[in-house]
């Protein structure tokens, strides 16, 4: 009977697997984008025991109910009205589903003594201040848009994601993941993908998909480092620290400085990112590689910061943010980025600066140029 239960279960997981990861075909057609990687699901799915699969496919159900809606959110962006300053609310879903759930801390409050409330408060403070201060910008829209977070999603959820209005965090299973507010990188991660949705709205397939998913990852970082007061030396540079259990090998979900290093798990897999072109991943999964190619921009990001020195924000984040704020278009691929980086570094600094060849150096060493 349990080996029974057990079949059935992986052939749903299975089922659903195809269906959610399939290649989307339509560009108009934007999956909630998620922390957790679609390959890592499907891995537990392959590898996990009954109990690790049953999360697995909860995990791509509750992925699937939230399927398009960032995009009919930028559509229509007088949904959501801007608190036009700093406003942060969090909600408890009490392990339910519904959105948003009952308010649990407000902005100024006190803290409540609930580690996810404070840390979705705290990280989502941290992202609008690291953006107001370095980069002048008002929230994830430019005009103030409330910050609104829900905790305590579903049972044993594992993930975290933008839904197009608020964020969303699981509390994990414990036997794999930890809470999903635990990584501050995380939190401006996610929050990045809304202003990605707000200013070059890349389409979420293939290597425009990719930029979008190491956007977040380069912000996400650099608000991680900015929290901590952290140089590009003294950064480790990986994405979802502290979200693994002790069960599981590995530091984090993603290398920026050195993709596909960053795990290697009976369960959960092999990081699968490439650091290069050259092994770039051209499968139809993970819409084409999505969470995977992002290794390749990363990489690029990494060795143009670190070749500048000093903090990540003064130079080469303030030449990716006006990159993604006014140059960035949709289809934008790996060759096009690295020409409208080149261009933004010559127009602050010049083409003969440090700066510029360390972009140069960035996009040459990953093979985009």
């Amino acid at each position: 009977m349990h080996k029974r239960r057990a079949l059935d279960l992986r052939r749903a997981c299975s089922d659903l697997l195809n269906h959610s990861m399939g290649w989307l075909g339509s560009a108009d057609r934007c999956p909630i984008c998620c922390i957790l990687p679609p390959h890592m699901v499907d891995e537990v799915i392959k590898n996990g025991d009954a109990d690790d699969r049953g999360f697995a496919l909860e995990t791509l159900r509750m992925s699937e109910q939230f399927r398009g809606r960032r995009q009919t959110v930028a559509q229509f962006r007088g949904l959501v009205t801007p608190a036009g300053e700093k406003r942060r609310t969090v909600y408890d879903a009490k392990q339910g589903q519904k959105l948003p759930g009952t308010i649990v801390r407000s902005e100024g409050g006190p803290p409540s003594g609930d580690p996810a409330v404070d840390e979705a408060y705290d990280g989502s403070g941290a992202t609008y201040d690291f953006f107001k201060e370095i980069f002048e910008r008002n929230s994830i829209d430019g005009e103030g848009l409330r910050l609104d977070s829900t905790v305590h999603f579903d049972r044993s959820y594992n993930n975290a994601f933008w839904n197009g209005t608020q964020m969303v965090y699981g509390d994990g299973d414990g036997r794999m993941f930890e809470r999903f507010t635990k990584s501050i990188d995380v939190i401006g991660h996610e929050l990045t993908h809304g202003i990605t949705q707000y200013e070059a709205a890349l389409v979420y397939q293939g290597e425009p998909g990719a930029i979008n998913e190491s956007m977040s990852d380069v912000f996400g970082i650099m608000v991680k480092q900015y929290a901590l007061k952290q140089t590009v030396a003294d950064s480790n540079w990986i994405i979802g620290e502290g979200l693994f259990t002790s069960k599981i090998k590995g530091v984090g979900i993603r290398s920026m400085k050195a993709p596909g290093t960053a795990y290697n798990d009976p369960v959960l897999g092999k990081d699968p990112q490439p650091d290069s072109v050259s092994t770039m991943y051209k499968g139809r999964a993970d819409n084409g590689g999505v969470h995977i190619n992002s290794g390749i921009p990363n990489r690029a990001f990494y060795i143009a910061a670190t070749e500048m020195g000093g903090y990540a924000w003064e130079k080469a984040g303030k030449i990716w943010y006006i990159t993604l704020r006014d140059r960035l278009r949709s289809r934008a691929n790996f060759r096009r980025m690295a020409t409208i980086t080149l261009s933004v570094a010559t127009e602050l600094y010049g083409g003969s600066s440090a700066e510029f060849k360390a972009v140069e150096k960035g996009w040459k060493t990953v093979g985009v140029l």
